[in-house]
């Protein structure tokens, strides 16, 4: 597909001069990066949450991590010294 795309002129130097290096057409790094940008934005499925703990016994029973409010209350709850 043709397209026209309006970039900065020293990103356009750059990359020519980047293509030029690497002994690649300009078309095969601009491919390249669009298909890094498009990858790393592509949604992952659920997150995977890592909680660490420090000095307890892991997790509170009955505190639903997907709750920010069950979160915050478990955080900031006051502990008995």
């Amino acid at each position: 597909m043709k397209t026209t795309v309006d970039i900065a002129d020293d990103l356009a130097e750059a990359a020519r001069e980047r293509a030029q290096q690497e002994g690649i057409t300009l078309r095969a790094l601009l491919e390249e990066g669009l298909r890094l940008a498009l990858a790393r934005r592509e949604p992952s499925g659920d997150p995977e949450l890592e909680l660490l703990t420090y000095g307890g016994d892991g997790f509170e029973d009955g505190v639903d991590l997907n709750d920010p409010a069950q979160l915050r209350e478990a955080i900031y709850a006051e502990r008995p010294s």
